[in-house]
């Protein structure tokens, strides 16, 4: 079985599609898609896509289109499989991708990981969403200079974002039709509803938001009074047709059951990860680890990361589940976690002069800094016996402020660090029976297949 779909020679499709890009972070294009996206679900099926490593963003697109988002990331997917993940994904009646920094930005000064690249290969036109605080005439040159920049890129549309009056949005709509040819789509002020508050790792998940749905609500509401929807889907069906590109068959035989943690503390999971498993043969049974007593029936455990420092003390608070995954773990339950659930998993966990007792099945100490611990891509060797481990180097990516302390000298890894920090700046992935908790986040794909290897090695020992 392939690890992912190849794509289809069938012939071309039409896709309606379009970027939303900025000029730097920071310029409010997650809020501004959150807000297209609900808008245009209001008549259209909308799928999102979020370019490169992310889990935060996509939780509000999803939430507000109402389907899955899917991340496109060049450093663990080579560019056949971003292709076709995206063909086969954007089913809908217009795809929305929404670009992380800048228009122009990324690791390699050619550009060939930038969100402009990403619309090239995907031939997606781009709308430019510009922060125009302190700015009036000098919105010109800038796009200008975007325009001719890469003239490849094709820049259909710019929103004016974060206006302080009618006044201001006279005088940039006058220069931007002065001193280029790129339509003004929207102007969009300060308001109170497009404010969602920011924390360590980005913006906060609408698990954390409290009545997310109306707050989605609200942003639309106030995208569709401020943008022409109207010449946002002309834009998107102005797009070339793409490769057709079929989804994996799934898995004949006996399906696994995987218990899958998903509640305030945890819930960093790439959508088409999950779907690997569910191809490879997985049931995937979610639960609550603040709010359920007892482990569901399952084979294995899938831990993702989140933000369990927030949620602690609730965490602590449920012995019984927690004292149930120890005793699973003991008793050689196949379990993977990542970042918040290797901290989930330690001994304890301490933030803000705070400590918790957490699973106990790592044995160190989760402690949470005021600066990142572990920032960026990694690449990872894969160790001898590192269960599941997928291929002999891995692309993943890792953002955590917490380090674990106290971890015995004879503690196995799975992997060792070649770039990033890890555990200890030199390996990552804690092994214990048939556990692996490390604080990178895996991608599968072709290269790293860790789904399917997942699955194989649950039942191999089931």
């Amino acid at each position: 079985m392939p690890a992912t779909p190849a794509i289809c020679r069938s012939g071309p499709r039409p896709v309606a599609r379009f970027f939303i890009a900025a000029a730097h972070k920071s310029s409010g294009k997650t809020v501004l898609s959150t807000g297209l996206a609900k808008a245009l679900s209001a008549t259209q099926d909308v799928r999102c896509f979020k370019k490169g490593p992310d889990y935060i963003d996509p939780m509000w697109l999803s939430a507000a289109s109402g389907q899955p988002c899917y991340n496109l990331d060049f450093n663990t997917m080579p560019k056949a499989e971003l292709q076709a993940l995206f063909s086969s994904r954007a089913k809908g009646n217009i795809a929305l991708i929404e670009a992380n920094k800048g228009l122009y930005d990324g690791m390699d000064v050619q550009g060939s990981d930038s969100n402009a690249a990403l619309t090239k290969l995907l031939q997606a036109p781009v709308i430019l969403v510009i922060d125009t605080v302190g700015m009036t005439r000098g919105i010109a040159p800038l796009l200008v200079g975007y325009q001719g920049f890469d003239p490849e890129v094709n820049i259909a549309g710019v929103i004016l974002n974060k206006l302080g009056g009618p006044r201001h949005e006279g005088k940039l709509r006058a220069a931007v039709e002065a001193y280029t040819d790129i339509p003004v789509l929207g102007a969009v002020g300060r308001h109170q509803a497009l404010e969602i508050g920011e924390r360590h790792l980005g913006l906060t998940t609408p698990a954390e938001s409290g009545e997310f749905a109306r707050k989605i609500g609200q942003i639309g509401e106030v995208i569709s009074d401020s943008v022409d929807l109207a010449a946002i889907r002309a834009i998107a069906a102005s797009a070339p047709p793409l490769p057709a590109a079929p989804l994996p068959p799934p898995h004949g035989g006996r399906k696994i059951r995987i218990g899958i943690a998903r509640d305030t503390a945890f819930g960093f999971y790439y959508a088409d990860d999950l779907e690997a498993l569910e191809a490879a043969g997985a049931e995937l049974v979610f639960f609550n680890t603040i709010t359920d007593s007892h482990l569901p029936r399952v084979d294995g455990l899938l831990i993702g990361g989140g933000f369990p420092e927030t949620q602690m003390e609730k965490l602590e608070a449920n012995a019984t589940l927690r004292g149930e995954i120890r005793a699973a773990i003991a008793a050689g339950l196949p379990v993977y976690a990542e970042c918040g659930g290797l901290m989930y998993l330690c001994k304890t966990l301490t933030w803000r002069g705070e400590t918790r007792r957490m699973v106990g099945a790592v044995m160190g100490d989760a402690v949470m800094h005021a600066r990142p611990q572990g920032r960026g891509y990694t690449k990872l060797q894969a160790l001898e016996g590192g269960l599941w481990a997928p291929g002999r180097e891995v692309l993943a990516h890792e953002f955590h402020y917490a380090r674990v302390d106290n971890l015995p000298r004879d503690t196995r890894f799975a992997y060792k660090v070649l770039r990033g920090h890890g555990i200890d700046g030199r390996h990552d992935g804690v092994l214990s029976q048939n556990m692996l908790a490390g604080f990178c986040h895996l991608r599968h794909g072709g290269a790293s297949p860790w789904a399917q290897r997942f699955i194989e090695h649950i039942r191999a020992k089931t």
